[in-house]
């Protein structure tokens, strides 16, 4: 599991790493503690400033709402100049910036990346060689959407480690520092490396027009209705785009081939049936839900699900009690890979649901299709 955004840019939320501390066995499998939060304490208050909401229809509400649950930088400080595009952006203003950013991201867009992807997916395998024994997260599932990212944005493999010392500074510094949340060394840390990205993109701006066929030319071409986005906007915007877009997409994968990894009948259907992957990546990305909470900070007192929540109170939507609420799934525990009708909320819900979406479909489509093709059976 990974605490992080919701799938990718403009997703919900950050923040919630040291929320709960998981052992081990519940991270693999948390669906059982999922039932027993909404069941016992649909509406949690955890300490003074945090609730944890986890029933369905709760969730939703808070999503919908984001003049009473304010997706702005207060709920979730991640020691940036400015908020991050589009995510920390409420009404009004959100509107405009996806306005000129969802027809970039759109599925026609994605999908003219479809090859490139797949070509990514066969030179990581190629280069396992002829070992019978790989780390999947260093070899495959952290590297892999890099350099989808590096393609996108139209810049040189050589960049890959910086791009991962980059993310990792932001997104785990405890790791990085060897030191908890919070504390001093690790906040400085956070903060230093978020200078670090605000520079790598203004250089990368420097040397950069409008006209090429990468998505930062394109947005530095974007217009609607005579708007365009500042210099400044498009800092924002790459700056999301790479502590969003990258972490998700490895944390799914890593839940989706493990889950593969211990069930053969599933796994060979998806080798011998790719026209089925769609599916299996909707109903695993409902049942793994990779990234479990999204954060708002309430703006006003107000209540949910009948319970009170205090002006200036972080509300942390957990997704995956969502994905698994029999309200919406009929046999929510059951993974059922010709489940019809899959609404779940691994991407968010609302006017922050997932900028990247589209993208990170078609990664994990990708990357299932060309693995099976060639791989089709492994073991943890």
């Amino acid at each position: 599991m990974a605490d992080s955004d919701s799938g990718g840019p403009d997703g919900g939320g950050y923040g919630a790493s040291g929320l709960t501390a998981m052992d081990p066995a519940t991270a693999r499998h948390p669906q059982p503690m999922y039932r027993a939060l909404r069941e016992s304490s649909p509406v949690l208050e955890v300490g003074d400033a945090m609730v944890l909401v986890t029933r369905r229809r709760d969730i939703e509400h808070v999503l919908r709402h984001p003049e009473t649950f304010s997706s702005g930088p207060a709920a979730a400080d991640l020691h940036t100049d400015r908020p991050l595009i589009p995510l920390q952006i409420d009404p009004p203003g959100h509107r405009g910036f996806r306005r000129l950013l969802d027809p970039l991201l759109a599925p026609q867009k994605m999908n003219r990346l479809a090859d490139d992807i797949a070509a990514i997916v066969n030179r990581r395998i190629d280069g396992f060689g002829g070992a019978t024994e790989i780390d999947f997260a260093t070899q495959f599932s952290e590297p892999f959407p890099s350099e989808v990212f590096l393609a996108l944005f139209g810049l040189p493999y050589e960049e890959l480690p910086r791009f991962h010392e980059l993310k990792d500074g932001m997104i785990r510094p405890d790791r990085v520092v060897g030191k908890p949340i919070g504390h001093p060394d690790t906040t400085a840390h956070q903060a230093a490396t978020a200078q670090a990205i605000y520079a790598y993109f203004d250089e990368l701006l420097a040397d950069r027009g409008p006209t090429g066929d990468d998505l930062l030319s394109a947005f530095l071409g974007a217009e609607v209705d005579g708007e365009r986005l500042s210099h400044t906007d498009i800092l924002d915007i790459g700056f999301l785009f790479l502590i969003a877009g990258l972490d998700t997409v490895s944390a799914s994968l890593d839940c989706f081939f493990a889950y593969l990894a211990e069930r053969p009948e599933p796994r060979r259907r998806v080798a011998d049936e790719p026209e089925s992957i769609p599916r299996f990546v909707e109903e695993l990305l409902r049942w793994e839900t990779p990234v479990q909470f999204v954060a708002r900070v309430a703006t006003e007192d107000t209540e949910v699900g009948g319970c009170p929540v205090r002006a200036g109170q972080q509300v942390m939507s957990m997704l995956g009690a969502a994905n698994t609420d029999d309200e919406e799934f009929p046999d929510a525990d059951v993974v059922d890979f010709d489940r019809d009708v899959n609404r779940h909320l691994t991407f968010g819900g609302g006017i922050h649901r997932c900028l990247g979406s589209h993208l990170a479909r078609l990664e994990l489509r990708i990357a299932l299709r060309e693995w099976h093709r060639r791989i089709p059976d492994y073991a943890v």
